[in-house]
């Protein structure tokens, strides 16, 4: 029986890394409810908005917080590029090509990570380290700092969506693009749009979690485990995504420290058992599109 002081302290590893996963899926589900494609690469774009971060604030000396600002302005430029001339030419094509070419996207941002920061770990300073005491249980900081970051997203995104007029012409456009282009909706521009949303909130995911994972080449494939945790709670919900995320970060660490055997797998054998029992996922989405 664990004491009830390391069962405070899993669980509380365990959601910092559910909403770490969280704040990688809302990348995907954003990109797929828009477009229907999934970004196999968006894991490395966490990653390469990490290193973004500590260009911006290390290599340039201009501190954390500006140093974020400018790597999520020039991460969502990309990503907004990246669909703008890229992506949009091959709509249509076979979901096989549209696989591919995101997968070429995480190789190409992996080796270019290499090339331009090396392919040993980095370190990036941030406001966040230090301890928290909680009663008999110390806490990382840094951990807090991505549950409170995770928070404050989620708000953002709730209200961007559900108040302002871009956010409400995004879930049209991601309902049906044919009607809303006939309502006069820029479907284009505000599909490139949220590709430029994921890539800012990636950004910031990258840099939160620099300080527990450190900044290097093969990060990005955590987007993997963010992946799973969409599945579960159902592709395409966002609130599905991060219950999903959730009770995978919630079961890793205890997974992992009962059963050592299978570190770092448990999260894949949730998302088959879930598949097995509830093949859409724990919260299936309310609407249906249109043909």
């Amino acid at each position: 029986m664990l004491p009830i002081e390391d069962v405070v302290r899993l669980g509380f590893i365990g959601v910092s890394q559910g909403c770490a996963y969280g704040l990688i899926a809302l990348g995907f589900v954003l990109i797929y409810k828009a477009t229907e494609v999934v970004n196999f690469a968006h894991g490395e774009f966490m990653m390469f908005g990490g290193f973004a971060v500590l260009t911006f604030s290390e290599g340039f000396g201009l501190g954390f917080w500006p140093g974020l600002l400018c790597a999520a302005i020039a991460m969502g430029a990309a990503g907004y590029l990246i669909d703008s001339l890229i992506m949009r030419r091959i709509i249509g094509q076979s979901q096989a090509s549209i696989f591919i070419l995101t997968v070429a996207f995480g190789f190409i941002l992996r080796s270019a990570a290499g090339m331009i920061w090396g392919w040993n770990p980095l370190s990036l300073d941030t406001p966040f380290d230090g301890e928290t005491t909680l009663g008999s249980v110390t806490l990382g900081t840094d951990r807090l700092a991505i549950i409170a970051t995770t928070l404050v997203l989620c708000t953002a995104l709730y209200l961007f969506f559900g108040r302002s007029r871009i956010g409400v012409a995004m879930q049209a456009s991601s309902q049906n693009q044919l009607a809303a282009y006939y309502m006069g909706i820029p479907v284009r521009r505000l599909v490139s749009l949220v590709w430029a949303i994921a890539a800012i909130i990636a950004t910031v995911a990258g840099a939160v979690m620099a300080p527990v994972t450190q900044l290097e080449t093969n990060v990005g494939f955590i987007g993997i485990k963010a992946l799973a945790g969409a599945i579960v709670g159902g592709f395409g919900s966002i609130p599905g995504t991060l219950l999903g995320c959730m009770l995978i970060g919630v079961i890793e660490p205890f997974a992992d420290y009962f059963f050592p055997a299978i570190k770092g797998v448990s999260a894949y054998i949730v998302m088959l058992i879930v598949l097995f029992v509830r093949p859409e996922g724990l919260v299936v989405q309310t609407f249906r599109k249109k043909v």
